[in-house]
C-alpha cells in the first residue's frame, strides 16, 4: 500500500482484489486487521477521490492534495453555498464529527434543521470535502456488511496531527517509483495537482529521462525496473477502477481503445477489469460462483491463462469456476 501511495477505494472492497492481483498468498484478513487497527485509513486524497492509504500517508498527503479536493467541491457545489456559509457549516460539522462518526444523510438532516435556506447536500458534502475526514470501520472490512459510509475526523481517528510541512518532491518520487516512467502531465493527472513542472525540474538531476513514442519527455528513478519491450505480460484480473488504469494522463500505454474504465455501483469485489498482453481488454463479474470474463475483442493465446487466473480469483472470492463469454455473434459462452 505504501509503495503504490494508496489504492483506489471508492468501492471499499476493491483493494482486496487489487492486492490479490499483486501479491502472492495474499490473505484478506491481513488487510482487514490493518484497517481495524488504523494502520490504514480510507480518505479523500488524490484527484478528490477516496483512497486506502497508510495513516502516515493520509497525514502528509491531505495538505498537499487539498487544492484538488477543494477544486472538486467548488466545481459541484460553489453556486449552492457562499464562502461565509461554508465556514459556518464546516465549523459546526467539525463539532458534530468530534462527537461521533456520522453519515452524510445524518449530516444533511442536521444541517437542514439548522439552515433550511441552504442546500442540504452542499452542506453535507462541504464537510466530507473540506474537512480532513476518514470513512471509519466497519466500512472496508472483509466479510462484513458495509452499510452507509460514515465520516470521522482524520486527526482524531489516527490520533496524530496533519504533517505541517509535507514534501511534494518526495511524493513525486514515490509516484515515479510506483508508476514511472511518467511525464509531468501524468503525475498531475494522478494527483490532481497543478504546477508540478518546477518540481520535476528541481528533481531532474537525480532522475533518468526517456522519450515516449509520441516524443513526450518521461522521467523515472535511476534504479527502477524497466522490463524489455518484448517481456511477456501475463493476464491480470483487477478490481474496478484500479490505480494502474488511472495514473497517467496518456492512458494509451495501457488502454489502446475507446473503452472507458468502469466504476459499477456496489461495494466492490464482485466485478472489475482485466489486462491481456499488458492492455485493458475487458471486464469480469462474479455471477453466482462463476467469474465470467467478457472481452472487448478476441483474446488469442491468452485465453487459457486468463481462465486459469479467473479460477484463482473465483476461489479467492468464494466461487468455484471461471468462463469466457464469447465475443462472436453465433457462439455461446465457453467454459474452459
Amino acid at each position: 500500500m505504501r509503495h503504490l501511495v494508496g489504492m483506489q477505494g471508492q468501492a471499499p472492497l476493491a483493494p482486496y482484489v487489487g492486492l490479490w492481483s499483486r501479491l502472492r498468498d495474499f490473505a484478506p484478513d491481513d488487510l482487514s486487521r490493518a484497517i481495524e487497527d488504523r494502520t490504514l485509513v480510507r480518505t479523500t486524497l488524490m484527484r478528490g477521490t477516496v483512497h486506502l492509504v497508510t495513516a502516515d500517508d493520509a497525514l502528509r498527503l491531505r495538505p498537499l492534495t487539498e487544492p484538488a479536493i477543494i477544486r472538486g467541491f467548488c466545481g459541484g457545489f460553489r453556486s449552492m453555498i457562499t464562502a461565509e456559509q461554508e465556514a459556518e457549516v464546516t465549523r459546526w460539522g467539525r463539532e458534530l464529527l468530534a462527537e461521533r462518526p456520522r453519515t452524510r444523510v445524518e449530516l444533511r438532516g442536521l444541517f437542514r434543521e439548522r439552515w433550511p435556506e441552504i442546500d442540504a447536500d452542499a452542506m453535507a458534502y462541504a464537510v466530507s470535502y473540506l474537512l480532513p475526514t476518514v470513512q471509519p470501520t466497519p466500512r472496508g472490512l472483509w466479510g462484513v456488511s458495509q452499510g452507509a459510509a460514515q465520516l470521522a475526523l482524520l486527526e482524531e481517528w489516527v490520533r496524530s496531527p496533519l504533517d505541517p510541512e509535507p514534501s511534494v518532491d518526495a511524493v513525486v518520487l514515490r509516484y515515479l517509483a510506483a508508476f514511472g516512467p511518467g511525464s509531468v502531465n501524468d503525475a498531475q493527472a494522478w494527483s490532481g495537482l497543478t504546477g508540478l513542472r518546477e518540481v520535476f525540474d528541481r528533481l531532474a538531476p537525480e532522475l533518468m529521462t526517456f522519450a515516449s513514442e509520441k516524443g513526450q519527455l518521461l522521467y523515472d528513478l535511476p534504479d527502477a525496473p524497466r522490463p524489455a519491450a518484448d517481456h511477456p505480460a501475463s493476464p491480470r484480473l483487477l478490481p474496478e477502477y484500479d490505480n494502474v488504469l488511472l495514473s497517467h494522463r496518456d492512458r494509451g500505454r495501457i488502454i489502446d481503445s475507446a473503452q472507458r474504465v468502469p466504476l459499477p455501483p456496489g461495494t466492490g469485489a464482485r466485478s472489475g477489469t482485466f489486462l491481456s498482453d499488458g492492455y485493458f481488454r475487458g471486464t469480469w463479474t462474479l455471477e453466482g460462483d462463476v467469474v465470467r470474463i467478457r472481452p472487448h475483442g478476441e483474446l488469442g493465446d491468452d485465453a487459457p491463462a486468463l481462465v486459469a487466473e479467473g479460477r484463482s480469483l473465483a476461489a479467492f472470492l468464494g466461487g468455484s469456476d471461471a468462463e469466457i463469454a464469447s465475443v462472436t455473434r453465433n457462439s455461446t459462452t465457453s467454459r474452459a
